[in-house]
């Protein structure tokens, strides 16, 4: 028997497809947004409410079982991700002991909360430091409000950088024939868009949850790396080492995501597509 009745509040890049995939799989779902549904490409089979999540009463998430926050700012300040993410969460925190069917909340955050940034390794049982970008820092008080609120029904999901077919940034920069030195230390993480689109589909879905799950591919890789390598797949010149940037940085990140879940395990597979399907 079905008992999911489940609410993706935010109709984006990702929540827009992470409903769409949930209503194809056969699930009673629910896509939320401030605009009419004729400005989202959702498929028939999916019901749309349209409302401000900051305005939900408990009586309109009553019958909903579990709930999805995949939301983005209306701008990219600190003002902005207060207005948003945190908000949001507050909103619903406060509604939370009136939401008797409610099982899990999902809220999509982002491996920025974890201030480390020195090439350490990270993994699920590491506790964030303090990041230093103001934004990020608001992005885990947000965190903190909804495990406050709803203790273990609270599931976070904390991606790295998201790559895929329209999302280029890395591609744009290799085929830059101007091309800044890279220092050597400077690793990062990602995942693809649709792999994360499975990751909070699951999470939603399968029986038992952990409670943080660090949305990422199995491989972190330097900038200098990464660049190097889509430099010479496409025939364009290879950057330079920044020599007066000795110094390690940024953050490696375990995966505890199921290999399973995952498409595309590591960056060299995810950029093998997404150059396929440029020409």
């Amino acid at each position: 028997m079905n008992t999911h009745n489940i609410l993706i509040i935010g109709q984006g890049d990702i929540g827009l497809p992470v409903t769409n995939k949930l209503a194809q799989d056969g699930l009673n779902v629910t896509g939320l947004a401030r605009r009419e549904r004729q400005n989202y490409a959702l498929i028939d089979k999916a019901r749309f409410m349209q409302a401000d999540a900051l305005t939900l009463t408990a009586e309109q998430l009553q019958d909903f079982t579990h709930i999805a926050i995949i939301v983005t700012p209306d701008e990219y300040s600190t003002s902005g991700y207060h207005n948003s993410y945190l908000a949001i969460n507050q909103h619903l925190a406060v509604l939370a002991d009136k939401l008797s069917n409610l099982q899990r909340i999902v809220f999509i955050s982002s491996t920025g909360v974890y201030g480390q940034d020195n090439g350490e390794w990270i993994d699920k049982d590491t506790v964030p430091m303090l990041p230093r970008r103001e934004a990020s820092q608001v992005i885990l008080q947000a965190e903190q409000m909804l495990q406050q609120g709803f203790d273990d029904k609270a599931i976070i999901i904390r991606p790295s950088g998201i790559y895929g077919r329209e999302r280029l940034m890395r591609v744009r920069k290799a085929k830059a024939p101007q091309k800044q030195p890279i220092a050597a230390g400077t690793w990062t993480n990602r995942i693809m868009d649709s792999d994360l689109v499975t990751v909070i589909t699951k999470v939603l879905t399968i029986e038992e949850t952990k409670p943080i799950y660090i949305a990422t591919d199995y491989l972190p890789v330097t900038s200098f790396a990464l660049t190097t390598w889509l430099c010479e797949q496409l025939g364009e010149a290879v950057p330079v080492l920044d020599d007066k940037n000795t110094a390690i940085s940024g953050k490696r990140l375990h995966s505890n995501i199921p290999l399973a879940w995952l498409t595309y395990p590591d960056w060299q597979v995810g950029y093998e597509d997404i150059l396929r399907h440029q020409n």
